[in-house]
């Protein structure tokens, strides 16, 4: 196996922009590279965009496209940059998907990045990262400096963060 991590990204609050004239959040780019640059990773990181949606939107189709990027990448550290709102079912589709030996972890934002120091999406990145060099291979998704086993958590919408059960 490769001894990168390799990120992809789905899209998500974590890389939505700010429309100030129609005041509504909009994807225009990932801001992934700017993220890692700024922070001064020195990690082998290789960035892929799978896509840019909102996870409310996803479909089928967009699920399999990343359990197949999962399971064709080199890697066996995995971090995917995802919508909060469908992240635990889709930690749920690449747990049943059984990806051998690999190490993903999903990860988010409550608050948009380009929103500057109110989000939360640098830290959760940073604790992403950490977490696929550190955990043993399975699915897990990471919030808030928290990790979780995939079927060990949820999202709690009326707080707003991730909680285990």
């Amino acid at each position: 196996m490769e001894n990168s991590i390799q990120v992809f990204i789905t899209g998500g609050t974590f890389d939505k922009s700010y429309n100030y004239i129609e005041g509504n959040l909009f994807f225009e780019k990932t801001h992934l590279p700017e993220m890692l640059k700024r922070s001064r990773c020195q990690l082998n990181t290789k960035v892929e965009t799978l896509m840019m949606l909102d996870s409310l939107e996803m479909t089928e189709e967009n699920l399999e496209h990343i359990i197949t990027a999962c399971k064709n990448t080199p890697s066996n550290r995995i971090v995917i940059t995802h919508g909060t709102d469908r992240m635990a079912q889709t930690a749920a589709a690449l747990a049943k998907a059984q990806i051998k030996g690999k190490t993903i972890l999903l990860t988010g934002a409550m608050i948009p990045y380009a929103f500057g120091s109110s989000s939360d999406g640098f830290f959760n990145l940073g604790c992403a990262l950490a977490f696929a060099q550190t955990l043993v291979p399975d699915v897990y998704i990471t919030m808030q400096g928290q990790y979780f086993l995939w079927n060990k958590v949820k999202k709690n919408k009326t707080l707003g963060c991730f909680e285990a059960i």
